[in-house]
């Protein structure tokens, strides 16, 4: 295993790990390594400072770190999968759709869509129940 630092079209840095530099090679030419925060496909080998002399302990803690974070990505792939399944998509419209759920002007139904951090705030205080949830890209990185 050989952990690289990739970078994407937008500048996102990120780590990913790979069998070999030919399994990086072969993934990075077939367009199927995307970043993580955008989901751009344009990816390149980011810079990196060697990592040498670390011991085997270090080497798993950051094997098990890694793996940890892609367990975290595939849960919130599914996490978006279930919530486009089950929920009305209403846009920039969330804050003004969540009122009207809220005041009994239209049916109860269960939305998502965007709002500002002003907007979330905003609705918490009036005692409607919102939350944000990291929206990852739909890739298969």
């Amino acid at each position: 295993m050989i952990l690289f630092d990739l970078k994407c079209g937008e500048g996102h840095v990120f780590e990913a790990w790979f069998r070999n530099g030919g399994a990086y090679d072969a993934q990075a030419a077939a367009n199927e390594i995307a970043c993580p925060l955008c989901g751009d496909s344009r990816i390149a080998k980011a810079p990196m400072a060697p990592r040498i002399g670390k011991s085997r302990q270090d080497v798993e803690k950051t094997e098990t770190a890694a793996l940890r974070r892609a367990e975290v990505m595939r849960e919130l792939v599914e996490l978006r999968r279930k919530v486009e399944e089950k929920c009305d998509y209403v846009g920039d419209r969330f804050a003004e759709e969540a009122r009207r759920i809220h005041y009994g002007e239209i049916d109860r139904r269960d939305i998502y869509g965007e709002a500002t951090e002003t907007e979330t705030t905003e609705l918490k205080e009036e005692g409607i129940v919102v939350e944000r949830i990291p929206w990852v890209p739909t890739t298969n990185s």
